[in-house]
């Protein structure tokens, strides 16, 4: 059995410690002990950009927020669907994850922070939120395992009224809102209707 090798460790401001570890070629971030995202499975941040980002090969000068870096697959998915011309702005709370990604992660999504459409911001997508108005093209949020937030309690205000409503704001007319859930969650689903958002489920592997 192949052990389990710690590439780096981090403590976030709420107390959740992150680990960055790799097991032969696979890499796994555990949030307090718990696997929080693995290298081997990322179809379902691929389906959040794919299914977010579509129709805008055919905009022009789309700007797209993706809430949460992780690994860098909904990064890669989301330039690999947008013109030259786009802008995506990443906002990363913890500045770790993204040191690990111009590192030892860089290469599992072809190095995407390396790409001049790519803007960094260190700090709460909640922030960004609350500061734009009918910016964003897309918003994708994958900074938790769904609308319970599992890593940060201060995630539960992009799920509830307020964050819808704050999203709903920085969204263009006809901008699109996608949120990676572990699970189904339907009280989710009635808020984001009771927030103007036509719900559409999507159910990957």
């Amino acid at each position: 059995m192949k052990r389990s090798e710690v590439l780096g460790q981090i403590l976030t401001p709420d107390g959740t410690t992150l680990r960055l570890t790799r097991r032969d070629t696979e890499y796994i971030i555990l949030a307090s002990g718990r696997s929080l995202m693995s290298s081997r499975m990322h179809g379902s941040e691929e389906a959040l950009a794919t299914l977010a980002c579509g129709r805008m090969r055919v905009l022009e000068q789309p700007c797209v927020l993706i809430g949460g870096l992780g690994m860098g697959f909904t990064l890669r998915a989301t330039l690999d669907l947008l013109p030259p011309d786009a802008t995506v702005l990443v906002a990363e709370m913890v500045p770790d994850v993204v040191e690990w990604n111009y590192g030892p992660l860089g290469p599992l999504a072809g190095h995407p922070l390396k790409d001049k459409r790519v803007q960094i911001e260190i700090g709460d997508v909640a922030v960004r939120l609350r500061s734009s108005h009918d910016k964003f093209d897309a918003v994708l949020l994958d900074v938790d395992n769904g609308p319970t937030a599992f890593t940060a309690s201060d995630n539960a205000w992009l799920y509830d009224d307020r964050g819808i409503a704050a999203t709903h704001t920085a969204l263009k007319m006809n901008g699109v809102l996608a949120v990676w859930s572990a699970r189904d969650d339907r009280r989710f689903e009635n808020r984001l209707r009771y927030g103007k958002f036509a719900v559409q489920v999507e159910r990957v592997r």
